[in-house]
């Protein structure tokens, strides 16, 4: 008989370098790892058991990848508080019930092979992500329009940045980004349009800033509706008219013409088509454009002068301009400028559109839109189509463009679609009119979801779901907003069954009959054959050009550093910017000028819906949340979603902070069972008329923000992309019948919550989970659960939590709540459980004052001592934690003791970071914090308060 006798451990540390997989800047970042390998010997000296464990322990900024020198955002430098296991799909389901790779590989191919036979190769599509490795888009691309035949594959990259890819295209001939981000430290005029870098892109802002402080010449403009963290520290902020940006700059080229401002030798040898788009701007002078962008005429002309002397000028453009429903026009309105001033091609100098997903780029290069081929060619080209076609030996090539996003879910609805693959993303909560998409979803015969986690707003409506690997867990390439194609490395193994989305494609291919095309070994393959396919019968002509990386062996991929494309024999170590010989890869390699004709919003407002609302990102969220979600420390800024609205519009409507009130719009009105449900935060940086939402939340972590069910599918008639920026809403002010705020050790389940509201949000701390309630019994819309007061719901909560959750134990024994106390408007009730706090929750007829930092710390105690509990049951906040809003996520620095120190005399983020810490890591808050010193630092000069502005 053998027995164990001997336990061998070995332990291995290495260091990885990866990519961020957030925004467009492409981050390098450097992980720490430990492989613990334990071994079991029997006494004769075989090995009986072998454990391996995998350990990531520290994560930084890579010093030598060049998009970001060592410095990360906030985000990346709590990416690993997102990698745990909590949360993931683990295993592949059909209709919810577990099964293995093999049968719901089979059933995959199955209905896709059933549909085609019947209804044809246009019934399949694909929707992607910019969240999937640039080897996984191509394997996906090549699968549907080289071998089933359908070019209906699109992606969530329709929503941010396909209108940038037309504007390219229309301009140069091709979906070239001329700029690099060295560029943006030797440029001396930055114009941010429709881009808060400052929160979106702070790793690239921060750079900006840096360089300002070295080049005294060097100006800043924001041009936004709202004065953001971004237009806070510019020099001009010019808070436009939301959509009126083609006005904008029409009204610019129209002043470089008359003002001897045009580069004429340029535009001469270099560009066709000025005199046509010139003349579209003949009513375009100060006075005409200042009145359509409701800006004054002086802070235009300001600008205007700016952009007509400055040597060198980058237009670095983001979502404000490209989610339109005519941002390809905005787009060429930019460019129009930069073409008439030579202001293109040089050090310093271009259009830059910053790209808002981590592999957006990528996507776009191997084909990742309805209407692209792989390698930057075209559908509708037959010399592109027949290049790809040999080049795959494709046996059903596409002759036609696909259906877009936002048509191709109403293909859904109509039947002509009956198979529809979802990768990486969340439609259901990005798309725009989600009562549409949820209908699409539910009427579609088979919809498959490869999905890292288990819960999102659109995996109920999945037949099939796939367990795909995280990013952690990726091994490919990804390319960022400069053209730097950089290599992300897996970290560590995948989670129980996940599998590389390429591998899964692939697997699926082969059960097609495809097996010889897609016998991929590993994710090198493909970047080779991808590289060979931009060389292929290329001589030059398309501007993606990878052609030096395609005989990669395996090592060197492995091993492969960042480089910008093209990758040529001729440019071996890859191209910084682009067009610097002037040459275009138009028919005739001259730019394109475009005659621009400005158009209003397609969802304009009216009397019944007269509010402007406006979305986008906030500092320390990402997406739908399903990763930064998972990281307690990013929910510290902001902890939930609120309608920012300017002081008029407030009194106007009735409201003040955190009250609620329902939005709605022509596509959810507000008789709808699950109206639009938000706090207020009255905010006099927005405009009048108009409101500000986050995109983040979604129905995972609220009863009622649904934020994309107020938008129609106005869309962008040449790049197909949503008008996500403008939707006309009305604002209906809500007075809940009872509201509440419930901690809890563990999450609460929705149908619970469900069960005693009719309105919840759920919030994280690092210690415990928050719940904002309310109840609505005079609404529509209110659910009747028979509670006549305030004591009946706490009696219904507490036997709702004590059937959840048998809390009340203590000594064996069950036990009513042992601390209840009601003053005249709050009932506070607290929960202990073997000492340690459980729950806590308060109940009343307005809402109770937030006291989550304080409670975040009582529940990591022990027990709590007697002091604490009077105060807990008599409404006070221990003094120690009353500090404010948290604005400092990497140190929790809040805002109480960040104004003390400015008040007396701190009077720069450097000082402040020397004193409390604040700024002096990732670098996300500085911009709050330089607002925070205009804001509070004074003094007194003849008895006037003078404010004082001071530069980072």
């Amino acid at each position: 008989m053998t027995h164990t006798s001997v336990s061998k451990l070995q332990v291995t540390d290495t260091q990885i370098k990866t990519t961020c997989p957030y925004c467009g800047v492409g981050c390098g970042i450097t992980v720490d790892k430990q492989i613990r390998v334990s071994a079991d010997l029997t006494n004769e000296g075989t090995v009986s058991e072998t454990v391996s464990q995998e350990q990531l322990s520290t994560l930084i900024g890579d010093i030598n990848h060049p998009a970001n020198s060592g410095k990360l955002c906030v985000k990346g430098t709590h990416l690993l508080e997102t990698n745990g296991p909590q949360g993931r799909l683990e295993y592949p389901h059909i209709n919810g019930e577990r099964v293995s790779w093999n049968k719901a590989l089979d059933e995959v191919a199955t209905s896709m092979r059933a549909a085609i036979d019947e209804h044809g190769p246009d019934s399949i599509a694909f929707y992607l992500s910019g969240q999937l490795l640039t080897e996984d888009y191509y394997v996906a691309n090549k699968l549907l329009k080289g071998f089933v035949g359908s070019a209906n594959v699109d992606t969530n990259s329709r929503l941010c940045m396909s209108s940038a890819v037309a504007a390219y295209k229309r301009a140069f001939g091709a979906d070239t980004v001329p700029c690099c981000y060295e560029d943006l430290s030797h440029s001396d005029l930055i114009v941010f349009v429709g881009s808060n870098a400052a929160w979106t892109h702070p790793v690239l802002y921060q750079q900006i800033k840096d360089a300002k402080k070295q080049n005294t010449k060097m100006q800043t403009v924001c041009i936004d509706p709202r004065n953001t963290a971004t237009a806070g520290e510019s020099d001009i902020h010019l808070p436009i008219r939301p959509g009126s940006d083609a006005y904008l700059f029409n009204g610019l080229l129209h002043f470089l013409a008359n003002n001897d401002a045009l580069n004429h030798r340029y535009i001469d040898m270099h560009t066709q088509g000025f005199a046509e788009a010139l003349q579209n701007t003949s009513n375009a002078d100060v006075a005409s454009v200042a009145k359509q962008c409701d800006v004054s005429e002086a802070l235009l002309k300001r600008f205007y002068a700016l952009f007509a002397n400055a040597e060198s000028a980058i237009s670095f453009y983001s979502m404000g301009i490209n989610q339109s429903s005519s941002g390809v026009d905005k787009a060429n309105s930019i460019i129009n400028c930069h073409l008439a001033t030579g202001k293109i091609g040089k050090l310093g100098s271009g259009p830059f559109s910053i790209t808002g997903q981590p592999n957006a780029m990528g996507g776009r290069e191997v084909g990742g839109l309805a209407n692209m081929l792989a390698a930057h060619m075209d559908i509708e080209n037959p010399e592109h189509r027949n290049i790809v076609k040999e080049f795959w030996q494709a046996p059903n090539m596409v002759t036609q463009a696909g259906y877009k996003a936002v048509d191709m879910f109403e293909q859904i609805t109509n039947g002509t679609i009956k198979f529809i693959w979802i990768m990486g993303t969340n439609p259901v909560v990005s798309m725009p009119n989600r009562n549409a998409i949820e209908k699409a979803l539910a009427v579609c015969p088979t919809v498959v979801i490869s999905e890292v986690v288990n819960n999102n707003d659109t995996l109920p409506f999945a037949n099939i779901t796939l367990p795909a690997c995280g990013w952690s867990e990726k091994d490919g390439t990804v390319t960022n907003s400069e053209r730097t194609i950089s290599r992300q490395r897996a970290l560590i193994s995948p989670h129980k069954a996940a599998m590389p989305d390429w591998k899964i494609i692939s697997e699926v291919a082969k059960r097609l009959g495809f097996a010889e095309a897609f016998a991929y070994e590993d994710a090198a393959e493909i970047f080779c054959e991808h590289a060979a396919l931009t060389g292929f019968k290329n001589q030059g002509r398309r501007d993606l050009d990878l052609s030096a990386l395609a005989s990669l062996t395996k090592a060197q991929y492995d091993a492969m550093a960042p480089i910008q494309w093209p990758v040529t024999e001729q440019s071996p170590m890859g191209t910084k910017r682009m067009f610097t010989d002037a040459k275009f890869f138009t028919a005739s390699g001259r730019a394109n000028f475009i005659p621009i004709i400005p158009r209003q919003a397609l969802q304009i407002t009216s009397e019944q819906y007269p509010l402007v609302l406006n979305t986008g990102r906030m500092r320390d969220q990402w997406h739908t949340m399903t990763r930064t979600g998972k990281a307690a420390k990013l929910h510290q800024h902001t902890q939930q979603a609120y309608v920012y609205m300017n002081p008029f519009d407030a009194a106007a409507n009735k409201v003040g902070d955190d009250d609620l009130v329902a939005l709605a719009s022509s596509v959810n009105p507000a008789t709808l069972a699950r109206p639009i449900i938000l706090p207020v935060k009255i905010d006099n940086k927005q405009r009048p008329g108009e409101l500000f939402c986050p995109i983040h939340w979604s129905k995972t972590a609220s009863s009622h923000v649904n934020l994309a069910a107020l938008f129609t599918n106005a869309v962008d008639p040449i790049s197909g992309q949503p008008e996500l920026k403008h939707a006309a809403v009305s604002v209906s002010p809500l007075t809940p019948n009872m509201q509440g705020t419930l901690f809890s050790k563990d999450q609460i389940s929705p149908q619970l919550l469900n069960e005693v509201c009719d309105y919840y949000v759920e919030m994280m701390l690092e210690n415990a989970w928050v719940y904002r309630l309310a109840i609505f019994q005079q609404s529509v819309w209110a659910i009747e659960k028979g509670i006549e007061n305030i004591h009946q719901w706490q009696a219904t909560l507490s036997n709702k939590l004590l059937l959840q959750h048998e809390i009340y134990t203590g000594d064996n024994h069950a036990q009513k709540p042992p601390y209840s106390q009601q003053s005249s408007f709050t009932l506070s009730c607290l929960a202990l459980k073997q000492a340690k706090v459980d729950y806590f929750w308060q109940l009343a007829t307005a809402l109770p004052t937030s006291q989550d930092d304080w409670l975040n710390h009582l529940f990591k105690q022990d027990c709590i001592d007697n002091s604490d509990l009077h105060k807990l049951m008599h409404g006070e906040v221990d003094s120690s934690f009353a500090q404010g809003k948290r604005i400092c996520s990497c140190y929790q620095v809040h805002e109480s003791p960040i104004i003390e120190a400015i008040k007396e005399g701190i009077d720069s983020v450097q000082r402040l970071g020397e004193r409390l810490k604040c700024g002096t890591k990732c670098g996300s808050c500085k911009s709050e914090l330089s607002q925070l010193i205009t804001q509070h630092r004074t003094q007194t000069f003849n008895s006037e308060s003078i404010e004082i502005t001071v530069e980072m």
